[in-house]
C-alpha cells in the first residue's frame, strides 16, 4: 500500500556516507533509524530512481540545491534525497553534485525503506532491478504534510519549485 498525506513514515533506516567524522558519526557510511531523524524536524524528501542517472542528476538533485536557502525560510529543517543505491555512491554522488552540507544524500541500498513506503518500481526490463518511483514529500515529526508521486517516466511535480509553492 502506497503512504498517504497524514500517515506516518513506516520504521526503517537510510544509511548516509559521512564525509566528515564528529561526535556520533563515523567516517563512512553510517545507518540511522528514520524515526530518529524525523522526530520534531520538518523534512522536505525526494526519491527517485537512481544516482547519476540523467533526469535526477539534471534537473531533480540541482533543483533542491538550488531552492535549498528558500525551503529552510518556509521551515524546512533539512532536505533529503532518497535512492535505491548504498551509502558509497549516494555519497560519491553527493559530491558530484556539490550537494554536501545542502542536500542530506540517504541510500536505501536494498529498497527496505522504499518498499515500506510502498513507492517501489520494477526497473529490470531497464537492467536496473528493483527502484523507487519518483516523488516529493514533506514530512513534518514523521508525518506526510504533503506527497507528489510523478507517473512513469514523467518529472512535473516532484519537483523543488512544487515543494516550495506548497509551503505557502
Amino acid at each position: 500500500m502506497t503512504i498517504k498525506v497524514g500517515d506516518r513514515l513506516p520504521e526503517g533506516t537510510l544509511s548516509e556516507f559521512i564525509d566528515t567524522e564528529t561526535e556520533g558519526c563515523a567516517l563512512g557510511p553510517n545507518t540511522f533509524k528514520v524515526a530518529d531523524l524525523t522526530k520534531g524536524k520538518k523534512i522536505a524528501i525526494f526519491g527517485l530512481p537512481g544516482a547519476f542517472t540523467p533526469t535526477c542528476s539534471a534537473k531533480h538533485v540541482p533543483g533542491y540545491i538550488a531552492q535549498a536557502d528558500k525551503l529552510k525560510a518556509k521551515g524546512v529543517d533539512e532536505i533529503w534525497c532518497i535512492s535505491v543505491n548504498d551509502a558509497f555512491v549516494m555519497g560519491a554522488w553527493g559530491r558530484d553534485q556539490k550537494a554536501t552540507g545542502i542536500v542530506r544524500m540517504m541510500g536505501d541500498g536494498s529498497a527496505t525503506f522504499t518498499k515500506a513506503l510502498g513507492l517501489d518500481a520494477d526497473f529490470s526490463k531497464n537492467g536496473m532491478g528493483i527502484r523507487s518511483r519518483r516523488y516529493s514529500m514533506l514530512v513534518d515529526d514523521g508525518v506526510v504534510k504533503q506527497l507528489n508521486l510523478e507517473d512513469a517516466g514523467k518529472f512535473e511535480v516532484s519537483n523543488a519549485e512544487t515543494m516550495l509553492a506548497q509551503l505557502g
